[in-house]
């Protein structure tokens, strides 16, 4: 998951310089929604209620 959300800001920071700003919207959007479920997921792991 570490590597698609890197991903996904590598995609969103170049489209930002070339000038594509909905592109670069939607990128960083989806990372910060993978962010999210990363965080959860964690949390979830360190309280002991999921494991992998």
């Amino acid at each position: 998951m570490l590597g698609w959300i890197l991903t996904l800001l590598a995609i969103a920071a170049i489209a930002a310089i070339l000038g594509f700003g909905q592109l670069s919207g939607i990128a960083l959007s989806g990372a910060k929604i993978l962010i999210v479920i990363a965080l959860v997921i964690f949390l979830l792991m360190a309280l002991g209620i999921f494991a992998l």
